[in-house]
């Protein structure tokens, strides 16, 4: 609601411009002799209304309209892989609530040596990961890959795990072996604040992992 009062406060200055210059258009039409006087006030009222409708314009591009979120197919589902160690379990509980209450992040997939360890929040219909070309690339470079808006990037087949209309994808990097992988139901939904937490989550679940899951010891505190 707060929205559409917005756009419509966005859009007054635009109608009431254009209707202002309607109306001087009609009262010139409709005199049968024009005055000196009137010939003044209707070249005021053409600037006046030349300048709510570029106000309007402008006021378009300064706040533009924030991006429309969709309803993601798929069904609402929390699995966990069934032989990891309970701290590696709450660890990964801890961390896809965060991310999918403080972020707009509505998928949460996390793939390490080789298997999927966890899945939350809308599930897509294939709860099989096969790393393409792009989760290859995370990978290897160790950087993150933010797909601002999905359809646009070819590679996105390769996320076939996910919901079929999830609208924005970060990939990041688990230490060397593993990936976070993200769906948002919005384009260009992550701020950069937003992938910063990401990537101290990533970081704090590396540890936990590297830990846990290879029966090193554990610290103190994760």
């Amino acid at each position: 609601m707060a929205r559409d009062n917005n756009q419509v406060l966005k859009n007054l200055p635009i109608v009431v411009g254009a209707l202002g210059g309607m109306l001087l258009l009609v009262n010139r039409f409709l005199t049968p002799e024009l005055t000196d006087s009137q010939a003044r006030s209707d070249a005021l009222g053409v600037l006046l209304s030349a300048l709510l409708i570029f106000t309007g314009l402008l006021w378009q591009q300064v706040q533009p309209r924030s991006p429309e979120a969709v309803e993601l197919n798929g069904t609402q589902g929390f699995e966990l892989a069934p032989d990891l160690p309970e701290t590696v379990k709450t660890e990964l509980a801890w961390a896809s609530l965060m991310l999918l209450t403080n972020t707009s992040t509505r998928s949460v997939v996390v793939w390490d040596r080789d298997k999927v360890l966890l899945r939350r929040g809308i599930l897509g219909d294939n709860p099989e990961v096969k790393p393409g070309a792009i989760l290859q690339r995370v990978i290897d470079k160790q950087k993150p890959v933010y797909l601002v808006d999905v359809k646009l990037y070819p590679g996105r087949i390769e996320f076939d795990y996910l919901p079929r209309n999830t609208q924005g994808i970060i990939c990041q990097p688990i230490g060397k072996r593993g990936v976070l992988v993200l769906g948002a139901n919005a384009p260009r939904s992550y701020t950069q604040q937003d992938e910063k937490w990401i990537a101290g989550i990533a970081e704090k679940l590396d540890v936990c992992f590297s830990c846990y899951l290879n029966n090193d010891v554990a610290p103190a505190q994760i």
